[in-house]
């Protein structure tokens, strides 16, 4: 038995309006949030300074992160949280995305950096060259809650069976975070979730292209089918120069294009239990 609640204002959003949706499915709960662009000012300073449990949502970015800047849009406010019976919750936000980015205390230096850096022109490098990764690039798999953690596995998603036509139930797309890089190419973190009437899959995508330097691409997908007690999720890093790929300049806008032709860097294969719900 299915339902859909269409729901507003049932949670603080800090002042940004925002819409939410619930899809019930089988012993699971789906639901989204959606809300504007994270405010750049804080028009609240004397609050956030003197009374930190009551930051707006901009200074809890600013201090949770510790990065010199954010992206140029960030979507706090869009959110995919999917709760099973028995207490799992995976979930999926801009802040936990970012948190993967590292921010200078760490010195992780950034491929085909030194590439960019030539083709840039000397006065504009210092502005653009932070002491943290500027492409904001992260590996985040989501947010998992209430379960033991992900175990090592072979089994794999079947991508095939994915292509085969099933009646949609539910969909919906949503951007956490996106920077153009001082218009030198494109850097997005997106989310998009279907749901058949057989299983689930979420596609959390984080896409990077530095103009006329490199691509890459770190993919998490999470499925699960309805008749197992558990959820693949695989996480793959694709990335490679520009050069090395000799497409189309039509086709660097498109990572759906790029994806199969860009080499597989890492892969990690896992799956996560169902604990058993209580009747």
């Amino acid at each position: 038995m299915c339902t859909i609640n269409n729901v507003k204002g049932d949670i603080e959003i800090q002042r940004l309006p925002v819409n939410a949706e619930e899809y019930l499915i089988n012993d699971w709960t789906i639901k989204y949030t959606k809300s504007h662009i994270l405010h750049s000012i804080c028009t609240t300073n004397e609050i956030c300074t003197s009374h930190p449990e009551q930051r707006c949502l901009l200074c809890v970015y600013l201090n949770e992160l510790e990065l010199p800047h954010l992206p140029e849009m960030v979507f706090a406010n869009n959110t995919l949280t999917l709760n099973h019976k028995s207490g799992l919750s995976v979930d999926f936000n801009a802040l936990d995305a970012l948190r993967k980015v590292s921010n200078g205390k760490q010195t992780i230096k950034v491929a085909h950096s030194d590439t960019w850096k030539d083709s840039r022109a000397p006065e504009n490098l210092e502005e653009k060259i932070k002491p943290f990764d500027w492409t904001f690039s992260s590996d985040y798999r989501g947010t998992i809650c209430g379960s033991s953690a992900a175990s090592e596995t072979d089994e794999r998603i079947n991508i095939e069976k994915l292509k085969e036509k099933e009646k949609i139930l539910f969909y919906q797309e949503l951007m956490l975070y996106e920077d153009e890089l001082h218009d030198n190419g494109i850097s997005s973190c997106t989310i998009k979730i279907r749901v058949m009437p057989s299983s689930f899959f979420v596609l959390l995508r984080f896409f990077l292209r530095v103009d006329n330097v490199m691509v890459r691409i770190n993919d998490t997908r999470v499925f699960h089918d309805f008749s197992t007690d558990y959820i693949l999720r695989e996480y793959t890093n694709k990335e490679c120069g520009v050069k090395e790929l000799k497409l189309p300049l039509t086709m660097f806008g498109d990572p759906n294009l790029l994806s199969p032709h860009i080499p597989l860097r890492t892969g990690i294969y896992e799956k996560i239990a169902l604990a058993a719900s209580s009747s």
